[in-house]
């Protein structure tokens, strides 16, 4: 049982991180076609910054559930929120000191992907 309320955890999880990343692409694809290459990859970096880091929570998070490994549940919730945290530092990081960006549309799609995070309440139907 414990498996099936994982894997359904996992897979809401899946459908934000998919949410976020569409949005992300859009938002990458409206700069690439209004400003050009520069600006699109610029978006498409933020939009990696914030959609990778929520994936790899997902994964770790929904690896346990279940009243019997309560314990371990919280304990791969905060290891995930940790895991996320570092790895958003590493990226942004990595994308200042690597790559030649623009910081508005860089900022704009991460931002966008994380709106898409804070209302998802409103998109996906409780059963």
């Amino acid at each position: 049982m414990s498996k099936v309320l994982a894997r359904r955890g996992r897979w809401s999880a899946y459908k934000l991180v998919m949410m976020q990343a569409a949005v992300a692409g859009g938002v990458s694809i409206v700069f690439f076609a209004v400003w050009g290459a520069q600006f699109g990859l610029s978006a498409l970096a933020g939009g990696a910054i914030a959609v990778l880091p929520n994936f790899v929570f997902a994964t770790l998070a929904f690896s346990h559930t279940g009243a019997s490994s309560a314990g371990k549940v919280m304990k791969t919730f905060y290891w995930g929120e940790a895991v996320k945290l570092l790895l958003t530092i590493a990226m942004f990081s990595l994308v200042f000191i690597n790559l030649k960006v623009v910081f508005m549309p860089l900022f704009v799609c991460y931002i966008s992907a994380l709106i898409v995070h804070w209302t998802a309440p409103l998109y996906f139907k409780q059963s």
